[in-house]
C-alpha cells in the first residue's frame, strides 16, 4: 500500500513537472517586433535672418519627433554655394528626403540634381526650386499675398504717389508677391490714381537695404502715400526712414510674416497690414510630405506649380491678411505669438 502511495506521489511530482511520461515540455519561442527605422530627413536652410524661418526649424523638427523621424539641419546664411556643400554634407550622412528653403531658387536646381542621383527625394519648402525635376514643393500662394499686401494699402490711400520695396530678387516668391501687388497697383497706375515712384526689389530681403531706399527717395523731398513692402523686414527698414521724417503712423506701410515686432507696430499704427502664414500647418505638411516620400507612398497634394521645368505637385496654404482689429482671432488665437508679447507693458 505504501509503495502504491509514494508511486503516486512521484507521478505528481513529475507530472508538476511537465515530464509525464518522459516527455520534454515544449514552448513557443517568442521573438521582439522589429522596430521600423526612423525616416531621416535632411533640412537645408538658406537663411535665418528672419525671425520666421527659426519657427519653421522648429516646428519641423517637432512635427518630426512626434511622427518619429530625426531631422539634421543647416544654415547657408544667405550664401547658395554654401546651401549646396551643406546640401552634399546631408546627403552623405544617409537623409532619405531633402527638405530645402533655397537662397536662391535657380541655383539650386543643382541640389536637386545631385540629391536624385544618390536616390534622394527633394522637397521646396516655401521658395520654388526652379528648372529641376523637383519633386515637391510646399508653399502659401505668394500671388494671393501680394494682392492683400496692395489691398490694405490701397484700402487707406486710394490714390497718390508709392514705393514698391520688394524683396530678393533670386527668390521666386519676390517676384510672385510683386506679380500679385501689380494686379491690384496697375489699374490704378493706368488711370492715373497712383504713381509708382518707387519700383526696387531688396538684396537677401535686408531692412538695412529697404531703410536706405526708402530714405533715399525722402531725402530728395518728395512725398509719399504708400509703401508697399514685400515683407516685415523690409516693411521695418522703410518704417525706420518714414520715421525720420515724421511720417510713420501717417503713411500706410504693409508687410508679411506676421513677425512680433510686425504685431507690435500694427497696435502701434506704423504698420497698416501684415499677412500671416500658418506656419506651423506649412512645416506639418512638410514633414508628412517628406515621410510619404521616404516610404515609396504618394503624397497628398491639393496644386501644381510649374518651375520652368515640370508641373511640380504642390502642396498649397492660404495666407490671411492681419490688422490691428483681427490680431486676437488669428495670430493670438493660433498661438503664434501670444497677448502679453503683443501688447505686454514689457515690450
Amino acid at each position: 500500500m505504501k509503495k502504491t502511495f509514494f508511486a503516486l506521489m512521484a507521478c505528481l511530482v513529475l507530472a508538476g513537472a511537465g515530464c509525464v511520461g518522459g516527455t520534454a515540455p515544449t514552448t513557443t519561442p517568442v521573438t521582439a517586433e522589429p522596430k521600423e527605422t526612423p525616416v531621416f530627413i535632411g533640412l537645408s536652410l538658406g537663411t535665418l535672418r528672419e525671425e520666421r524661418w527659426a519657427t519653421d526649424r522648429d516646428f519641423i523638427i517637432e512635427r518630426a519627433k512626434q511622427l518619429g523621424a530625426v531631422v539634421n539641419v543647416e544654415n547657408a546664411n544667405s550664401d547658395a554655394d554654401k546651401q549646396m556643400e551643406q546640401a552634399e554634407k546631408l546627403i552623405n550622412q544617409g537623409v532619405q528626403v531633402l527638405i530645402v528653403v533655397p537662397h536662391d531658387g535657380e541655383k539650386a536646381a543643382a541640389i536637386v540634381e545631385r540629391a536624385h542621383k544618390a536616390g534622394v527625394k527633394v522637397i521646396a519648402y516655401d521658395r520654388l526650386i526652379k528648372n529641376s525635376d523637383l519633386d515637391l514643393y510646399v508653399s502659401f500662394d505668394s500671388v494671393k499675398v501680394g494682392r492683400m499686401e496692395a489691398e490694405a494699402v490701397v484700402a487707406v490711400a486710394p490714390k497718390g504717389d508709392y514705393a514698391y520695396v520688394g524683396g530678393a530678387e533670386t527668390d521666386n516668391n519676390a517676384t510672385l508677391l510683386k506679380n500679385g501687388t501689380m494686379q491690384i497697383l496697375q489699374p490704378k497706375v493706368d488711370s492715373g490714381d497712383i504713381k509708382l515712384v518707387v519700383d526696387e526689389f531688396t538684396p537677401n530681403w535686408q531692412p538695412d537695404l529697404a531703410y536706405k531706399t526708402v530714405k533715399n527717395y525722402l531725402a530728395t523731398g518728395k512725398k509719399l502715400d504708400g509703401v508697399i513692402a514685400a515683407n516685415d523686414g523690409t516693411a521695418f527698414g522703410a518704417i525706420q526712414a518714414l520715421k525720420e521724417k515724421g511720417l510713420a503712423g501717417k503713411v500706410p506701410v504693409s508687410g508679411q510674416d506676421a513677425e512680433l515686432s510686425a504685431c507690435q507696430r500694427l497696435v502701434d499704427g506704423t504698420q497698416t497690414v501684415t499677412v500671416y502664414k500658418p506656419i506651423r500647418s506649412l512645416a506639418d505638411q512638410a514633414v508628412n510630405l517628406a515621410i510619404a516620400l521616404a516610404k515609396d507612398r504618394a503624397p497628398t497634394v491639393n496644386s501644381v506649380t510649374n518651375n520652368g521645368k515640370i508641373d511640380v505637385p504642390s502642396f498649397m496654404i492660404d495666407p490671411v491678411a492681419v490688422t490691428k482689429d483681427n490680431l486676437m482671432d488669428t495670430v493670438v488665437k493660433d498661438g503664434f505669438h501670444s497677448y502679453d508679447e503683443i501688447y505686454g507693458a514689457s515690450r
